[in-house]
């Protein structure tokens, strides 16, 4: 069954400074569609969104938007007005809808509370930065969109808050185009996948399925391409060896022979320059330490004003023990990690290190990095000359290790990219020896294949490791160990990512709830109802619409203008509507069971 066409592209290039990003691109997003896209740093996908959402134009092709189509746009680093409260910033969203201000009103509750906020009069300024990558996601969903394009969208989110929104456009009924590093999200996400790499003909390439279906079709096809790349590499030696023979090449009959065989060897050319894929030559450096304990924490305590967020932590870092902090954002992650490396001090508890230990630490902010310094000073203070592992090497070939261009060496660190900057950082520290590597959010930023490279180097890494991430499957791949922290206590240890996982799903109210699931369709033809099934089939309608009365009140409840006002009462209207539905998309679904059973 065809699907209506609600946004495209055709033929759409874009450029800066006359380097091309994409030429010639087109394709487009149908009702229905939950797409992926990925690609490496610099092919353009952040652009190609911006042109997508109408926030640029195309230096030529053409972007079309199907009549009473409304496109929602969340950028990498939204912006908002600082003095604003979050519950105005979703006020001026709707400036311009006609619907009466009640309605607004609760429109703007209910998109608050979905996205967790419990005080509509919050300050923007005091959000963090995962808060403020919700309210810029409520903001677009308050306007009720029909395409939703989000540009990295798990930066800055706790794992939480992955979850939520992994959750949210899996049940909203819009199309939706996400930018995302993230795999374990696009995985649970996306039902399509495009690839922007100039590595392919066209430069897209786009396949039907889940982010490891998409894996698996790609590798079939790079597999293709290089076979037919050897295959042309062949016809051209050929070509060129006949070439060479001299006058039987000149003759006239021969005229055609001699322009194909040119258009064969510029084909072959092209795909070269296509094909060459360059990867971040990403390896820490260990000191190679004996000692088996490194670090031990006792009962460390942290308070920013008058509630501690951290209590009574305990901690004992090992040689090569590789342990992953997990929490929501305010959980303390980051203030533990500076309390292990010695930057802040704790108000409370010990800590003790073994002697002389060498301590590496990757901030989340990058403020190690100084935005007037140059690549090549930011690498070298002084000379053309570093030191890696004893050796001399050019500051050049070090940056071209993290795919840096020569020309890069005098840019300044405030006019790199967020990946760009990640990789500079990642350079530098490269080049210290470490006992205990602590690293807080390294991936933010970074395109899939340096993320690969950056997870296979800190799984050979032979020291010690703190890591924080909202990359589950980094977290899940590299960590040998798993602390999890809630703001409030000392935190509770699990062997890996997926015992964590299994904790929070039998803690959350649905997986405490006794309402049963959906039951599983018969798809048997024929089968008659038995006795029980016939009496139940009977009473089937008068369920239904008593359903869809309690469905039909809870709505009314939701739109209530008093209700609007309580943040509290509106999260709990919401989920009373969510549990009507469900009950009676169950009702609906058994008694079509039963409805197929008597055919």
């Amino acid at each position: 069954m065809s699907r209506a066409l609600l946004l495209s592209c055709e033929a759409i290039s874009k450029a800066y400074n006359a380097q091309p990003l994409f030429t010639r691109l087109s394709f487009g997003l149908c009702e229905g569609d939950r797409v992926g896209l990925v690609g490496p740093n610099g092919s353009g996908k952040s652009t190609l969104l911006k042109v997508l959402a109408g926030v640029e134009a195309p230096d030529s092709g053409t972007r079309s938007v199907r009549r009473l189509v409304s496109v929602g746009y969340v950028p990498q680093e939204p912006e908002f007005p600082p003095a604003h409260t979050v519950e105005e910033v979703l006020q001026e969203a709707l400036v311009t809808d006609k619907q009466e201000e009640f309605e607004k009103t609760t429109r703007i509750a209910v998109s608050l509370g979905r996205a967790g906020f419990t005080d509509f009069h919050q300050p923007v300024a005091a959000l963090s930065g995962g808060w403020k990558k919700r309210l810029a996601i409520a903001r677009e969903l308050v306007k009720a969109p029909t395409v939703l394009l989000l540009d990295e969208p798990t930066n800055h989110l706790d794992v939480e808050g992955i979850l939520w929104l992994e959750q949210l456009l899996q049940v909203e009924p819009l199309a939706s185009l996400v930018v995302s590093h993230d795999r374990y999200f696009l995985e649970h996400v996306a039902t399509r996948m495009l690839e922007l790499n100039r590595a392919y003909p066209g430069g897209l390439f786009e396949t039907e399925g889940r982010y490891s279906d998409f894996l698996e079709k790609r590798e079939e096809a790079l597999r293709a391409q290089t076979v037919y790349q050897a295959s042309l590499a062949n016809t051209v030696r050929r070509e060129m060896a006949w070439l060479r023979q001299g006058a039987k090449a000149r003759t006239t009959k021969a005229h055609a022979r001699v322009k194909e065989a040119g258009r064969l060897k510029q084909d072959l050319e092209d795909l070269k320059t296509r094909t060459v894929q360059q990867t971040a030559g990403i390896e820490f450096t260990s000191s190679d330490r004996q000692s088996k304990k490194l670090l031990v924490a006792r009962h460390l305590t942290k308070a920013f004003g008058p509630k501690p967020i951290l209590k009574g932590i305990d901690l004992t870092l090992t040689a090569g023990m590789r342990l992953g902090l997990l929490g929501p954002n305010g959980s303390g992650k980051t203030t533990l990690l500076r309390l292990l490396a010695g930057i802040t001090a704790p108000d409370s508890g010990e800590l003790e290190q073994a002697k002389d230990l060498r301590v590496v630490y990757f901030e989340q902010n990058r403020a190690a990095l100084d935005p007037d310094l140059s690549v090549k000073r930011t690498l070298v203070p002084q000379g053309d000359m570093l030191s890696y592992r004893g050796q001399s090497i050019h500051v050049a070939t070090w940056a071209k290790r993290v795919l840096f261009r020569a020309d890069q060496l005098e840019t300044p660190v405030h006019q790199l990219s967020g990946g760009e900057q990640a990789r500079l950082l990642i350079a530098r520290l490269m080049l210290q020896p470490a006992d205990l590597l602590l690293l807080d959010e390294p991936t933010n930023d970074l395109d899939i294949p340096t993320l690969e490279v950056l997870e296979e180097s800190l799984v050979d890494f032979p020291g010690t490791l703190v890591l924080v991430t909202h990359d589950r499957l980094l977290l899940e791949r590299v960590s040998t160990l798993i602390l999890a922290l809630d703001g409030t206590g000392p935190g509770v240890f699990f062997a890996d990512y997926a015992q964590w996982e299994a904790a929070q799903k039998r803690e959350t109210p649905e997986a405490r709830s006794s309402t049963p699931k959906p039951p599983r369709r018969d798809t048997q033809r024929g089968t008659r109802r038995s006795s029980l099934e016939q009496r139940e089939w009977e009473q089937m309608e008068q369920k239904i619409l008593a359903a869809e009365e309690v469905l039909a009140a809870s709505r009314r409840a939701l739109d209530d203008p008093t209700v609007a006002s309580d943040p509290v009462a509106v999260q709990d209207c919401y989920a009373a509507w969510e549990a009507a539905r469900m009950a009676v998309e169950t009702l609906y679904a058994r008694w079509a069971e039963l409805e197929e059973k008597q055919r």
